[in-house]
Order: C-alpha cells, then structure tokens, then sequence
C-alpha cells in the first residue's frame, strides 16, 4: 500500500495488475525509504495515460521518478517531499578547443572549482552554455561528465528544452540517464505566434508527464521573444513534477504575483539574472540562476545570503556593485563576455562555437571597466 507520510511503497504488484505492465525500459537510481526497489517502466495504459512502475528487485529508483501521476500523486507527491532547489546556481558556460570541440578537461577544472563555492548546485546546458550549437550527443556528455565531477550535494539542473515536445520529451529521458536530478525546459519559441496559453500548457503538461525527474519552467523572453504568461505558471504549478520557474524577464511585480499566487502548491521561483536578485527575493524568490556567478560565485551567493538573513542595507550595497558587471555579460555583450570575465578571474572560458564572435578590443576594454569601477578587478 501507499503511506502519505515518507512515501513508503510496499508493494506495487496488485496495483500493477490493474494496470497492466509490458515493456522494462530505464533502471531509476534514487532507493525508496525502505529495502524494496523499482524499475521505470514504458508501458502506457491508453485509457489511464500513466507511467506504470514493477517490482523487479535489486534496481534502484531515481530520485523524481514519474511514478503514475494520475493514480498515485495523492499518495506520493506531498509538498515535504518535493526537491528543495533554493540556492544560487551559476548556468556554466561550456569551454571549447581552438577546433571548437568541447573541452572536457578545462570543463572539469571549472566544475573543481565551482565545487568548492556554496552553490545550491548547477545549471548545464543553460542559454549561457550555448546549448542550441551543440549536437544533442554534446549537450547529454555535458550534463554526464559535470555529474560525474561534481559532489553529490549540489544539483545538477540540466537544459532539456527542444522545439517540439516530442524531442523535449526525448532530450529530457537523456538528461536524467545522464544524472541530471531535474530538468531546465524553455519555451518553445520558432512558432512563437502560436505559443499561447493553450499550446504552452500542453507542451508542458505532456513533458512533465512523461519527466522521470522534476522539471523547472524556464522563462527567457530575451532569447525567445516569449514571456511565459503568469496565468500559465499558475496553472503549472499545480501538476505535481513541475517544481519551479526560473523567470529571466526581470518584471518584479510579474515575478511577486507568481509567488503570491502559487503558495499553495510550494512552488518555487528562481531569478533570472544577478541584476535583480536582491528584488526577487524580496518577492518571495527562493535563489537564483546567475551568470555572474560564473566569474563572482562567491560574491553572489553572499548576496543571497544577505537576503535570505533580512540584512538588507549590506544585501543593497553589494547587489549595486553587481549590477554593471552583470549587466556587460548577460543584455549588453553576451556569452562572449561571460568567458572573456571567467578567463580573467581564473575559469576557462575560451573561445564560444562560431558563429558567436569574441569581443572587439573597444567591448574588451568597456568590459573590464565595468568590472573594476566597481571594485571587482
């Protein structure tokens, strides 16, 4: 039977009877809270429209795992249990050869080094690791050998976005063999003039269906000339594998009623950018995905810290600091300098995948101004 408190699953197999499994897919990793295990099963009842899951043994189960929503997420799914993702995350940039292949080892020596900064975890594969100009074999490696290098305390939240849902669906499955503990979906974007509230709740619904690991929706109009619409959020934030929104827009008063109006399910919100950390969280923010965090990790995570404490007069004069420097490696000069700034401050960040260009030696200059005018360098 099935407990609310601590999720115990006892025994699966008269459940599974009713349902009716066939095909044996992907070994999940997470154990349960007591010596019994599951494998992720692919059959797919047509009039139930469920993942279906089988005692088989000595498998282990995935942390996430899209455990029969629609029968059994009154049992399973309690606000206790889902993922606590508050925290600052860098979105890591992905270092390349002069050849522009990936750089594995210099992706290594970051992850070293990220490790050792409280970061909450990871974003990999994000818009700053240039992730539309990498094959889809490229971006799962990615997300594998960060997981592999980085501790098993700090997440690794994996971009698992594509165009369609179906290959949304796909990438996603990869991104959670590769390790990843949750999956970063952005909107769909190409047919933008036909992303409505309908279309967006659709493609959603059916990716988090389908997730063996939580999913955070992933808002960026400045990349996807698309806003996430507010009432979609909240109507998201009701399914029970959808955990979050990272929301990039930066409207405050968007971001405060999506907080307001989402308490009751414990979603979580994460701002978007550096630039307005300190007005996100106090909306109700519950961390970040930062690109400066890539250059000056240590500097926002004390941000939030400040935040998170209420000691906010020290929280404003370091979020003013912040702001240029955030501001020239995100809107103003782009992913080409977030490396050149990660090269400076001792990442790898090397050159981007053509047909990104470095910066001019007029924008290197500008850049380092906006640094150190603000006492960074």
């Amino acid at each position: 039977m099935f407990r609310k408190s601590g999720c115990i699953l006892t025994d699966f197999a008269n459940i599974l009877t009713s349902v009716g499994v066939s095909y044996l897919s992907t070994t999940v990793k997470q154990p349960l809270l007591q010596p019994k295990y599951i494998t992720l099963q692919k059959s797919f009842d047509t009039m139930l429209s469920v993942k279906t899951l089988r005692t088989v043994g000595p498998a282990l189960c995935r942390r996430g795992a899209s455990v029969l929503w629609k029968q059994i997420k009154n049992y399973c799914v309690t606000a206790e249990q889902r993922v606590d993702i508050a925290g600052i995350y860098p979105p890591i940039a992905t270092p390349f050869t002069e050849n522009e292949d990936v750089d594995y080892q210099k992706l290594d020596e970051n992850i070293q080094k990220y490790s050792k900064i409280p970061f909450k975890g990871l974003v990999v594969q994000g818009s700053n690791g240039e992730y539309p100009y990498l094959t889809d074999e490229e971006r799962v490696e990615v997300v594998r050998r960060v997981r592999l290098a980085l501790p098993t305390h700090q997440l690794v939240l994996a971009g698992s976005g594509c165009e369609s849902t179906r290959a949304t669906i796909l990438m996603t499955e990869r991104m959670a063999g590769a390790g990843a503990d949750m999956v970063l979906v952005v909107t769909p974007c190409f047919y933008k003039g036909k992303m409505d509230s309908r279309a967006l709740l659709h493609h959603f619904t059916q990716v988090a269906d389908s997730s063996p690991v939580p999913v955070v929706l992933y808002s960026v109009p400045a990349n996807t000339g698309l806003d996430l619409p507010a009432d979609t959020v909240v109507r998201l934030a009701q399914h029970p594998n959808i955990l979050g929104l990272k929301d990039s827009g930066g409207d405050i008063t968007r971001i405060g009623l999506i907080v307001h109006k989402t308490k009751a399910q414990d979603f979580q919100v994460l701002a978007g950018s550096a630039g307005f950390l300190m007005a996100a969280y106090s909306v109700g923010c519950v961390g970040g995905v930062c690109a400066l965090a890539n250059v000056l990790g240590r500097e926002v995570c004390d941000l939030a810290q400040l935040c998170v404490s209420g000691h906010w007069d020290d929280a404003r004069v370091l979020q003013q600091r912040l702001i240029e420097p955030n501001t020239a490696v995100t809107r103003k000069f782009g992913v080409p300098a977030l490396k050149q700034a990660m090269d400076w401050f001792g990442y790898h960040g090397g050159v981007c995948r053509s047909p990104l260009q470095p910066l001019s030696e007029a924008e290197s200059k500008q850049l380092r101004l906006d640094f150190s005018t603000n006492g960074w360098m």
